[in-house]
């Protein structure tokens, strides 16, 4: 147990404990271990005497630097500040950089660093874009047509021409593969990432029409239920209180018979915006269904309750609706019954007091706002 609580604190403290570091600097940890087998590689190579032992050296610590710098930059956080905090593009150019110095100096073992050269563009696939690895292509191209050329000149009594031509074919192969294979795979990338997204939209669009109202954009019976069962558990945690209010447009098939069903869907559309603009942004308006709307009020005392309403009752009655044929614009009144929901009670029991209130306000009149009888 205590071996692997120092175990881990050893990787908090090399790998960081953000996850996003710990992904950057797991990704650039595996490249360096890459790199560190072609080290071995090079240097095996030189123990052999197929190599200069000096100039291996000196390439190797170059390498090992790079890969030292590249993790400080990322590990302290420095990397941050570039679109692409991992330095992936930094690491790939070096690495060839440093691939095309083992091509020179590797003498006739220098065919090992082309399945090197190969794992390194390989690592485009999980961050460049289709154009930085067309940049990495001709960037590889030129270095390594500046190695060839070294070695060109170098004239090595063992390296005759048609060995040079094959290496540098074999070169040219394995950059246009690599690159052809990275390219595709990043455009099954993107394609599966569009498909995401249009999935996640897809989604979006069901969850919607689930829970809202297509015609007012307010959210439904099923979805107000929910959010009456949440606020319910937490006015019973903080004690603040909870009121709902039913409202009714006063004789709304009136609308429908007089002006066309197209005249009453706007006047509920109005209706339903004059209302949103009335109360605040912490209230929940909901379609209840036909003309009726329910308001969850959340910690609001039934004074004020009271006084919003009256604002809402006021809002309704100084609004009116434009007729599409021309005329009078129709002009509409509400009837709003208020309930105060108690601990003791259950929503549907608060409901039905908000639905008694309202009958209240009907029957007596229409266009008022009644508090419902009952617990204060």
């Amino acid at each position: 147990m205590q071996l692997r609580a120092h175990l881990r604190r050893w990787t908090d403290w090399v790998l960081t404990t953000d996850q996003r570091q710990r992904i950057r600097l797991a990704m650039a940890g595996l490249a360096a271990l890459l790199m560190v087998c072609c080290l071995v590689v090079m240097n095996a190579v030189a123990a052999a005497g197929l190599a200069d032992a000096w100039q291996v050296r000196v390439w190797t610590a170059c390498s090992v630097l790079g890969l030292i710098a590249v993790y400080a930059a990322i590990r302290s956080g420095w990397s941050r500040r570039f679109k692409d905090p991992a330095l992936t593009l930094v690491q790939i150019l070096y690495a060839i950089a440093c691939c095309a110095v083992a091509f020179v100096i590797a003498g006739p073992a220098r065919g090992v660093t082309l399945p090197i050269l190969a794992i390194i563009l390989m690592f485009g696939i999980f961050g460049l874009t289709t154009r930085q690895m067309v940049g990495v292509l001709v960037y590889s191209l030129a270095v390594f047509g500046v190695a060839s050329g070294v070695v060109a000149a170098r004239a090595e009594p063992d390296y005759p021409p048609v060995v040079a031509a094959a290496y540098v074919g074999m070169v040219v192969v394995v950059l246009l593969s690599s690159t052809f294979l990275t390219t595709r795979v990043q455009g099954t990338r993107e394609h599966l990432r569009r498909q995401k997204a249009e999935l996640a939209r897809a989604l979006e669009q069901i969850r919607q029409l689930a829970t809202h109202d297509e015609l007012t954009g307010l959210i439904n019976r099923r979805a107000m239920l929910e959010r009456m069962q949440l606020e319910q558990r937490r006015s019973l945690r903080s004690g603040h209180p909870l009121l709902i209010a039913e409202l009714d447009i006063d004789h709304f098939k009136e609308v429908n018979d007089t002006h066309g069903h197209a005249a009453g869907d706007r006047v509920l559309q109005v209706f339903a915006d004059t209302v949103r603009r009335s109360v605040r942004d912490t209230d929940v308006l909901a379609r209840w269904g036909g003309e009726e709307f329910v308001l969850l009020l959340c910690d609001t005392p039934v004074e004020e309750a009271t006084a919003l309403m009256e604002r809402v009752r006021r809002a309704v009655h100084a609004m009116r609706v434009p007729v599409p044929q021309g005329g009078a614009p129709i002009a509409v009144t509400v009837s709003i019954g208020l309930a105060r929901h108690t601990p003791a009670d259950a929503v549907a029991r608060t409901l039905e007091r908000a639905d008694q209130a309202l009958y209240v306000a009907k029957a007596g009149g229409r266009n008022r706002v009644v508090p419902a009888q009952g617990p204060p």
